[in-house]
């Protein structure tokens, strides 16, 4: 099972980049899964969800401004990020929602300057 990201870059406060996650096999087709995000010297964070139904969560840091989609082959989750910020600088990875996790991607960089 491979975990691809991508779409990240680097852009200016308030600009927006859509990340995608490409899953191999059946492993988004059949989990509720999930953004993190791990920015220089802090530990992984969960920042959205999505289940299997399409039901999304985020987390407050970046509700209004973060939204978790799925692609219609089911196999894509998609993360649309607006009103960027300075803070949101991070790798961005996408797993299941909760362990036990799936082996993690590469990830995709995020650079947000001021």
């Amino acid at each position: 099972v491979q975990l691809q990201a991508s779409g990240g870059g680097s852009v200016q406060t308030g600009g927006f980049l859509r990340l995608s996650c490409v899953a191999s096999g059946s492993v988004a087709s059949i989990y509720d899964m999930g953004w993190y995000r791990q920015a220089p010297g802090k530990e992984r964070e969960l920042v959205a969800t999505i289940t299997l139904a399409g039901t999304s969560r985020v987390a407050d840091s970046v509700k209004g401004r973060f939204t978790i989609s799925r692609g219609n082959g089911r196999n894509t989750v998609y993360l649309q990020m607006n009103s960027l910020k300075p803070e949101d600088t991070a790798v961005y990875y996408c797993n299941r929602d909760r362990p036990p996790f799936v082996t993690w991607g590469r990830g995709t960089l995020v650079t947000v300057s001021s």
